[in-house]
């Protein structure tokens, strides 16, 4: 469903893709495919906005704002970034 859900987000070509919690109820592999196609839309200019509530699904982006309570207390590039075939930059 979740491969599903994205593949429908993307017909249109969007400029931005909004994405909530899209590794939810995924498997590790499964998780690593969405984000590995998450990379590849981002270097081809897509902007992703991703929310998530696992950290490791958030190492594989460029940058992490976190809120709580509704207020932002961090805005950062992510360190140690996992890359494509599991990388770290």
């Amino acid at each position: 469903k979740q491969r599903v859900a994205i593949a429908r987000a993307l017909v249109n070509d969007p400029a931005i893709l909004l994405a909530d919690e899209p590794t939810g109820n995924l498997d590790t592999r499964s998780s690593e495919e969405i984000m590995d196609i998450f990379e590849t839309l981002n270097n081809d200019g897509v902007t992703i906005v991703m929310v998530t509530h696992e950290r490791d699904i958030a190492q594989h982006t460029r940058r992490a704002v976190v809120f709580r309570d509704g207020e932002i207390i961090s805005d950062n590039p992510v360190q140690n970034r996992i890359i494509r075939g599991g990388m770290k930059t």
